[in-house]
């Protein structure tokens, strides 16, 4: 892997980091790292020759996410949607494949953490956002390690 596939690398775990962090403290996803974050992985993938598998996979993920949202919107908020752009941008540029597992893993995740959090006693709101980065970091570096 090149110099520049590793820093691709470094930048999306940071983007992914730095998402999370923000949405465990403040259940927040500013729309900068949301919608700024896929534009640049959409027009890296334009540029590595793919653009419109990352294009389907962001308008896939996205419309699901939608509907979710538009159906039970206290169950998952609209940074998660715009959320789903950049995540499904960054795994369907990698494959079909690679976008339903992170598409599957992302709310298993999320399902497991709230029981786990129920078990203990805790009743508050389950941040969505970071399931959705570390299932498709994950789903990514499955791809290309």
């Amino acid at each position: 892997m090149g110099v520049l596939a590793w820093a691709g690398c470094v930048a999306v775990i940071g983007w992914a980091a730095a998402l999370s962090v923000n949405d465990i403290r403040e259940l927040r996803l500013p729309n900068r790292l949301t919608v700024g974050g896929a534009l640049a992985i959409v027009i890296i993938a334009v540029c590595c020759g793919r653009g419109l598998s990352a294009m389907l996979g962001a308008l896939a993920l996205g419309l699901l996410y939608l509907l979710v949202h538009l159906v039970a919107p206290a169950g998952l908020g609209a940074g998660d949607v715009k959320l789903a752009l950049g995540v499904g941008a960054l795994t369907g540029a990698l494959g079909a494949g690679i976008w339903a597992m992170a598409a599957v893993a992302a709310p298993m995740a999320t399902a497991v953490l709230g029981l786990v959090a129920a078990a203990r006693g805790y009743r508050g709101p389950i941040p969505h956002g970071p399931s959705m980065l570390t299932a498709s970091v994950g789903a990514a570096a499955l791809a290309v390690f």
